[in-house]
């Protein structure tokens, strides 16, 4: 007889694009790994008006919708929250829902600032029981976690340096207008820059100090309310840092909302005495490896195409990789580490770290100067 599967009631607030792209993961889940370490089981959704509540709960398959984030944190049936909501909020409902004794899924960037990341840090480690897990996805592409082992296993030798970029140009556009990721919560390096910043920790280990340069070249954009009326704009467009790490590497991170003609394209290439790597988002079914200590030369194109391991089952591991499936496998790590009450590969601790790298770009940027990472 196959042993029943656990269900895990999951509470959403927030259902906006990254809300229905982590609906869509829970939805799945039992689809794609035979067996999932869980059943999702979509309880209840909030969002900040009636009518966007209903529509979530239509869309997303929830059993009810809410205006009121309290209705999540007051069901028993709701285990897991999942904070899918404009960075401002995430510090209150992260923390709220820990200190409710639910398991947390956040998207990025944790928090808005370093200190707030520390308060849900403290959070975290008051409420040790609970599991929780940053949506990180690019930590969850078969090419990346591919790279990652090699390095563990000394491919690389000692690294020298790296480059590494997140570009599109989705807001080149003077006439898109005002958005709360044009807002002070948000800008450029919240946005992107969160995402790379966190897989070259996730490679090569902790940050020591950087040097950044925050840039804007919109300076006021039509409202959303009123096309016809001009409203500022107060974070950057491009954010670059120059990076030392703990473990010796010299780094350059660049990203842009600004890069004119890219789509969504994230890569890495990464140098060291016995090898190097290379990758790129908008060619993700390879990564390319340089072994440096055998006698062939040039680049080898290893097929990681949609390598997960098991109980990983559909589709076929031969078939090619997409972007939602990064994200599908960031949920599966969660609830995994959920069922297994342990910390999973991407926690609300990388979530802090990363803000920490944020906040000296910041200094940076404001002093000119090299500025040390924070502690945590």
């Amino acid at each position: 007889m196959t042993a029943e599967i656990t269900q895990v009631g999951v509470g959403m607030v927030g259902f906006g694009f990254i809300g229905k792209v982590h609906a869509y993961g829970f939805r799945n889940l039992g689809l794609f790994y035979a067996p999932p370490p869980a059943l999702p089981r979509l309880v209840g959704v909030c969002t900040s008006r009636p009518e966007t509540a209903e529509r979530a709960r239509q869309t997303g398959g929830f059993e009810f919708g809410t205006t009121r984030y309290e209705d999540l944190l007051e069901r028993d049936d709701i285990q897991v929250i999942d904070v899918a909501t404009p960075n401002a909020l995430h510090r209150d409902q992260v923390v709220g829902a820990l200190e409710a004794g639910k398991h947390v899924y956040c998207d990025k960037p944790l928090c808005v600032t370093l200190e707030e990341a520390r308060e849900v840090v403290a959070a975290t480690d008051a409420r040790r029981e609970l599991a929780h897990g940053m949506a990180f996805h690019c930590r969850f592409v078969p090419a990346t976690m591919r790279a990652r082992k090699l390095v563990e296993e000394g491919f690389l030798g000692d690294v020298y340096h790296f480059r590494a970029s997140y570009l599109h140009s989705g807001y080149a556009d003077p006439k898109r207008p005002m958005s709360w990721r044009l807002e002070p919560q948000g800008g450029c390096l919240a946005d992107l820059g969160s995402h790379v910043i966190d897989l070259m920790r996730y490679l090569l280990g902790e940050y020591d100090s950087v040097r950044g340069t925050l840039q804007r070249w919109l300076h006021e954009r039509p409202s959303a309310d009123d096309p016809s009326r001009m409203v500022p704009v107060e974070v950057d467009d491009y954010a670059s840092l120059q990076a030392r790490m703990q473990c010796g590497a010299l780094g350059f991170i660049e990203a842009s909302r600004f890069a004119t003609g890219t789509a969504d394209d994230m890569s890495f290439e990464v140098y060291g005495e016995r090898g190097a790597l290379r990758w790129r988002m908008m060619d993700p079914n390879y990564l390319d490896a340089f072994d440096a200590t055998g006698s062939r030369q040039g680049f080898t194109r290893i097929a990681t195409v949609q390598h997960y391991p098991e109980p990983s089952a559909l589709p076929s591991p031969k078939l090619p990789v997409g972007w939602m499936r990064f994200h599908m496998h960031a949920v599966f790590d969660f609830l995994t580490a959920v069922c297994e009450g342990r910390p999973g590969t991407a926690t609300l601790h990388d979530g802090a770290a990363t803000q920490a790298v944020m906040e000296a770009v910041h200094r940076s940027d404001a002093s000119g100067e090299w500025e040390a990472v924070p502690r945590i």
